[in-house]
């Protein structure tokens, strides 16, 4: 298995698209696009080319590094409350799969971060900064109003994601109505927010993004382990059920929720040089240090 990467070195064209095999960084020939979002714009036209790409074919790239995979995605999309043991400890009431899911959105350009970034947060000791390890789906192509059973046509790949949460910032208790008593801007979208990575894998490698093991660690302690066969609603009707509200574009990424585990109901926070580790089962990790700015 393999996953479409950024990489990074220092010649004239320093952030190019590769190939990630086994941990080694594998540069794809001439004449592929040098950026994942113009790779993705043009996801169908390539799809049959990827499909026959074997790494063992391909020259390894040295004194290179991952980066962010994609780089200025339109949207980033997040549902919320799609785990039903996380809606369980945060002490909200048991998801109705039934109903429509909950979204929220991170500014795309700021708020995402590379796989082995170090993620600088201001204040972070008053931020009550949380993790939320995420299975993150990339869409291939612009589309609106898909059906769930034609969703799997509209996915490039899938990566790992760490929705990071600033608990403490998100009431407002001087609320001047109700509706404004969540800050989401300030427990969501702030700089850094989701880091992502290392590749994106694309999906006919992946035997079933609705049955794959996820589990984070935090300074090598497990926090959260678990599978997204416990999601309320699968991938499939997730994308389906926000591309009826908004039109899907190439690039986008769409996290699909966290399962138990997460430190707010333990009033356990990030603290500055706090070291998180995501995985996923064949989409590879991801390792961001914390530093308090």
């Amino acid at each position: 298995m393999w996953s479409l990467i950024q990489y990074e070195t220092h010649g004239p064209d320093a952030v190019r698209v590769g190939v990630l095999h086994e941990d080694t960084i594998l540069a794809l020939p001439n004449g592929w696009p040098k950026d994942m979002l113009t790779l993705l714009e043009n996801w169908h036209h390539h799809e049959a080319e990827l499909h026959v790409v074997d790494p063992l074919d391909l020259v390894e790239v040295v004194d290179a590094r991952v980066v962010l995979p994609i780089t200025h995605p339109r949207k980033v999309i997040c549902a919320g409350a799609n785990f039903y043991d996380h809606a369980a400890e945060m002490g909200t009431a048991r998801p109705n799969p039934d109903d429509l899911p909950f979204f929220f959105l991170k500014p795309p350009t700021t708020a995402l971060a590379g796989p082995y970034d170090t993620l600088r947060v201001k204040d972070v000791d008053a931020a009550g900064l949380d993790w939320e390890i995420e299975l993150a789906v990339i869409i291939a192509d612009r589309c609106r109003d898909v059906p769930a059973d034609q969703v799997d046509d509209h996915i490039a790949g899938y990566t790992v994601s760490n929705d990071l949460s600033a608990r403490l910032k998100f009431p407002r208790p001087n609320a001047v109505l109700a509706p404004f008593a969540f800050d989401w801007i300030q427990h969501k979208a702030f700089d850094q927010s989701c880091p992502i990575g290392p590749g994106i894998t694309p999906a006919w490698q992946v035997r079933n993004p609705n049955d794959l093991s996820l589990r984070l660690r935090l300074n090598g302690v497990v926090k959260q382990d678990s599978s997204t066969t416990h999601m309320v609603v699968d991938v499939q009707h997730l994308v389906s059920a926000i591309s009826h509200s908004l039109t899907l574009e190439p690039g986008d990424v769409i996290l699909t929720g966290t399962p138990a585990g997460v430190g707010m109901p333990r009033n356990e926070y990030l603290r500055h040089g706090d070291v998180i580790d995501a995985e996923i089962e064949g989409l590879g990790r991801i390792t961001n240090t914390i530093e308090s700015v």
